[in-house]
C-alpha cells in the first residue's frame, strides 16, 4: 500500500485518485459504445431488438393504431371475414381482432415489465446482502431459496394466484413472489466472486463505506449478467402470464390480453381458427424476439463476463 500524490490509496496496482474514476467513467462509457456496436452485427440479435421496438411502439401508440374500440361488442357481425372494417376479422362477439391484439400488446408487455420490475426488487438485495454479508445473513436467506426452489415454480405460481384471485395484478404478484429467487441465487453468486477482487480491498483501503462500495463496485460488475437474464425472463414472464390468462387466473373479460383471447377462441376452433392462431402468433413472435435478443446480448457480453471483472 501506498499513498499517492493526490492523496489517494493504492493497492496492488489499483489507485483510487479522481483521474482515475474520472478514467473509469470514460472506459465504462466507451464500453457500452462497443457492446452496442457489436450488439448491431449480429443480425439475428438486431432483428429481435427491431421486433421488440415495433411491438412496443404499437403497444404505446395504440389509441391510435386500432382502427376499432377493442371492447366494443357487435353481434351482428360476429365471426366476421376480413374486411375494410375490420382487417382481421371480428370474434365471437363482434369484437375486432386486430384492434384487440394491438391492445393486448399494450396488456401483455406491461404486466411482463412489472412483474419483472418487482422480481429485481426482491431478488437483487437479496441476492446482494446474502453475498456480500455472508455469516447469518447469507444462510437466512438462502435456506428460503433453497424452500421455494423446492417446489415447481409454475405449480406454486398458480397456487399463489388461485388463492389470491384471478387478475393481472395478483399473477404479477404471484410470478414475483415466486420467480425472485432464482435472481437472488445468481446475484449472490456473482457477489461472492466480485467481494473478493483487489479493488474491492482498494476501496475498503480508501475508507470507502459499505453502502458506497456495494453501489459503486459491486452493482456495476454484476449488472451484465442480469441485463441478459432480464431480457431472457421477459420471454417467459409473457409466456407464463398468458399461460395464466388462458387459465383464467389472469385478465379477465373484456381485457384483450393475449392469453385470454387464445381462451376466447379456443370453443372456436374448428369453426374460425384465426381467433387462435394470431394471438398464438403474437406470443411466438414476442418470445421469440426476446430470446433472440437475450442471445445476442449473452454473447456481446461473455467475454466481458469471462476475462474478469472490469474495474470501476
Amino acid at each position: 500500500m501506498s499513498i499517492s500524490k493526490n492523496s489517494g490509496v493504492e493497492v496492488a496496482g489499483y489507485p483510487a485518485t479522481a483521474e482515475s474514476a474520472g478514467h473509469a467513467r470514460t472506459v465504462s462509457r466507451g464500453g457500452s459504445a462497443a457492446v452496442l456496436e457489436r450488439l448491431l452485427q449480429d443480425r439475428l440479435a438486431l432483428l429481435g431488438l427491431v421486433i421488440i421496438l415495433v411491438v412496443v411502439a404499437v403497444a404505446i401508440f395504440a389509441p391510435y393504431i386500432a382502427p376499432n374500440d377493442p371492447v366494443k361488442v357487435d353481434l351482428q357481425h360476429r365471426l366476421a371475414p376480413p374486411s375494410a372494417q375490420y382487417p382481421l376479422g371480428t370474434d365471437h362477439l363482434g369484437r375486432c381482432l386486430l384492434s384487440r391484439l394491438i391492445y393486448g400488446a399494450r396488456v401483455s408487455l406491461s404486466t411482463a415489465v412489472l412483474a419483472l420490475s418487482a422480481i429485481l426488487l426482491i431478488g437483487l438485495p437479496v441476492g446482494i446482502l446474502a453475498g456480500y454479508c455472508g455469516g447469518w445473513v447469507d444462510n437466512l436467506f438462502m435456506r428460503l431459496v433453497d424452500i421455494m426452489l423446492a417446489f415447481p415454480g409454475l405449480i406454486l405460481a398458480l397456487v399463489i394466484a388461485g388463492m389470491l384471485g384471478p387478475g393481472l395484478l395478483n399473477v404479477m404478484l404471484a410470478l414475483a413472489l415466486v420467480w425472485w429467487v432464482g435472481y437472488a441465487r445468481v446475484v449472490r453468486g456473482m457477489v461472492l466472486s466480485v467481494k473478493e477482487k483487489e479493488f474491492i480491498l482498494a476501496a475498503r483501503a480508501c475508507g470507502t463505506s459499505e453502502c458506497g462500495i456495494i453501489i459503486r463496485h459491486i452493482l456495476p460488475n454484476i449488472i451484465s449478467p442480469v441485463i441478459v437474464l432480464t431480457t431472457l425472463d421477459m420471454g417467459k414472464l409473457i409466456l407464463a402470464i398468458s399461460g395464466l390468462s388462458f387459465l383464467g387466473l389472469g385478465a379477465q373479460p373484456p381485457t384483450p390480453e393475449w392469453g385470454a383471447m387464445l381462451n376466447d377462441g379456443r370453443p372456436y376452433m374448428q369453426v374460425a381458427p384465426q381467433l387462435m392462431i394470431y394471438p398464438g402468433l403474437c406470443i411466438m413472435t414476442v418470445v421469440l424476439a426476446f430470446n433472440l435478443l437475450g442471445d445476442g446480448l449473452r454473447d456481446v457480453l461473455d467475454s466481458r463476463i469471462t476475462t474478469g471483472v472490469k474495474e470501476v
